[in-house]
């Protein structure tokens, strides 16, 4: 097995910098919730690391597949509950794909396969609740 370890400073109120991989990041909560909005919330981040776990798979994919793509965006949206501990309980993600005669099925393969296969951060959500995906071009 291996071990991942992050380690986070308090650096004031309620903000935690942390240096993941030789790159900083800062979570905090907004002013209205007793914080100085210097970062994104904590959950947000989990969305984002989905977002960029499954992006990274879905293009190295299209690239062995040499289905050329001007750009990709995703967007993920959860379902939140409304009393505390306020956790996800479901995920959708939406991979918006741009270019020329871009061929849906190798599209749907590349998303399949992350989803399925590859994406370790949506596998683990997973174990929270479905995470449901479309694609639009």
């Amino acid at each position: 097995m291996k071990e991942v370890k992050v380690v986070g400073n308090l650096i004031g109120n309620t903000a935690y910098k942390m240096n993941i991989d030789g790159h900083d990041i800062i979570t905090d909560v907004s002013v209205e919730n007793g914080g100085n909005d210097l970062g994104p919330r904590p959950k947000a981040l989990m969305l984002a690391s989905l977002i960029g776990c499954t992006g990274l798979d879905v293009k190295m994919i299209l690239d062995k597949m040499k289905e050329k793509v001007d750009d990709i965006q995703i967007e993920v949206t959860a379902t939140a509950t409304e009393t505390d501990p306020k956790v996800y309980t479901s995920f959708h993600v939406i991979y918006k794909f741009k270019g020329d005669d871009l061929d849906i099925e190798k599209l749907k393969r590349a998303v399949k396969l992350s989803q399925e296969k590859y994406c370790g951060v949506s596998d683990m959500l997973k174990m929270i609740g479905p995470v449901t995906y479309e694609i639009v071009i």
